[in-house]
């Protein structure tokens, strides 16, 4: 063991989506119970235990992310059908707490193809809106409007009925930009004078609507995207806050004082002290890095003086590293695994002095300094 430590944290998988759960299910901080079954069958050596309940975990966790998605789904398209001013039913979103993984599946296997309908139905209505939009004629009258009694395009039948059809490959989410673009497409069809006129239009009417349509993807895509990156800096957080409330834990249970707690953390340096009543001159400062590296060291309040200091200095730094050993075995048991990279013996170096007391003795000398030159 070593006053000076460097070391590697890796999460167990229990923590990691039970912390996903977490926050899936819009609780507070803590293992769900099923994490929680994961890392007991662990610490318990019970590896069978452990894989069922790990294998239990996953599939609950991939459950609620479906109904998750599931709820945007719904989200969005009970957004754009009030933009369109649709009556198209969709169904209400699902609270996932207290609900089994089955049933979780469940509902979302019965979900789909009703979403699926009520995306045909929007883009169904979004065509229809467009075409009244363009032609504010009946559809009957639609032939003579589009060039003087001129037959409709070969094998479409009514020109309106089958632009609505083109239209309702756009997607319903299609921006207003989208829509506009293709509207001012269609509305050449008004003025078709030939039935090869028509289909001109028709043509350009589908190119703009594959455009349209990508560029929707591409958004949607965008936004996955970017809810992904929030989820991943979610998941971040999730875990350094249950390392940093774990290794609190660990280190208070044994009689040590972690100044200001961890909420330091969310300072520029990201450091923390650790000290006891025991310690008068000592005290070990801790850095936590994205719950994945722990660094540590003692430090001494006020310079060494004499060869006692020093002897006192490797009894201190062999009291925290057994204590650094039993935090580690707890924190294992919480399913918090450290690596020690490296480390620097007891004794070995004299311990620095904190950058507060350098300070500290910098200021009184200048003013010592002062004093002399004045008098």
């Amino acid at each position: 063991m070593s006053s000076g430590i460097d070391a590697d944290i890796a999460l167990d998988a229990a923590v990691v989506l039970s912390l996903g759960m977490t926050r899936l299910l819009g609780h507070g901080a803590g293992l769900a119970g099923r994490g929680a079954e994961a890392l007991a069958a662990l610490a318990a050596g019970r590896a069978e235990a452990r894989a069922a309940a790990l294998a239990e975990v996953r599939t609950h966790e991939r459950a609620l992310r479906e109904t998750v998605e599931r709820n945007a789904r719904i989200a969005a398209l009970a957004e754009t059908r009030a933009k369109i001013g649709a009556d198209v039913p969709l169904p209400g979103r699902l609270d996932p707490a207290e609900r089994s993984a089955a049933e979780l599946t469940a509902w979302c296997a019965a979900t789909d193809p009703v979403l699926d309908e009520a995306e045909r139905r929007l883009s169904e209505h979004l065509a229809a809106q467009v075409g009244a939009q363009i032609f504010a004629v009946p559809a009957e009258g639609l032939t003579a409007e589009a060039g003087g009694g001129a037959p409709p395009p070969p094998h479409t039948g009514d020109v309106r009925e089958h632009l609505e059809k083109i239209l309702a490959r756009l997607l319903p989410d299609a921006g207003e930009a989208e829509r506009r673009e293709v509207a001012e497409a269609a509305r050449l069809l008004a003025g078709a004078a030939t039935p090869a006129d028509a289909e001109g239009v028709l043509q350009e009417v589908r190119l703009r609507i594959q455009d349209a349509n990508r560029r929707t993807r591409e958004r949607r895509d965008e936004e996955r995207r970017r809810a992904a990156e929030r989820d991943a800096a979610e998941q971040a957080e999730a875990e350094r806050r249950y390392v940093l409330d774990s290794i609190t834990g660990a280190f208070e249970d044994m009689g040590y004082e972690v100044q200001a707690g961890f909420e330091t953390l969310t300072a520029e340096d990201g450091t923390v002290t650790l000290t006891k009543g025991a310690w008068p001159d000592h005290s070990v400062r801790m850095r936590v890095d994205d719950a994945a590296h722990v660094r540590a060291s003692m430090v001494r309040e006020r310079p060494a003086e004499s060869e006692d200091d020093r002897r006192v200095d490797v009894e201190r730094e062999r009291e925290w590293c057994e204590a650094f050993e039993a935090a580690r075995e707890r924190l294992a048991g919480e399913g918090i695994r450290s690596d020690v990279a490296w480390r620097l013996e007891p004794g070995v170096r004299e311990l620095p002095v904190s950058a507060e007391a350098r300070q500290t003795r910098g200021r009184a000398a200048q003013r010592e300094r002062s004093r002399e030159r004045h008098t």
